[in-house]
């Protein structure tokens, strides 16, 4: 799992210096740094796997649709010139 470094003194100090009291800023801090540790970071890695079978899939698209375009493309000009 993914850990996203958080610096709690300065976003206290960030919090007071907006007009928040040292026990505002702390819980706030707290709140903030327990809802980080409960979300569900993806990494690029995960991505990578996720993402590795969509991949295969629309390469297969790419050919049929090229092998589509190219039999349109034959019929086009065998409608035109007649052999």
């Amino acid at each position: 799992m993914a850990t996203i470094t958080f610096d709690t003194h300065k976003f206290i100090r960030r919090l007071q210096e907006a007009g928040l009291t040292e026990a505002q800023a702390e819980a706030l801090a707290d709140a903030f740094r327990d809802a980080q540790g409960e979300a569900d970071l993806v990494t690029k890695k995960d991505l990578q796997i996720e993402l590795a079978p969509i991949k295969a899939d629309i390469t297969v698209v790419k050919w049929m649709l090229g092998l589509l375009l190219g039999g349109v493309l034959a019929l086009i000009l065998k409608a035109f010139f007649p052999g």
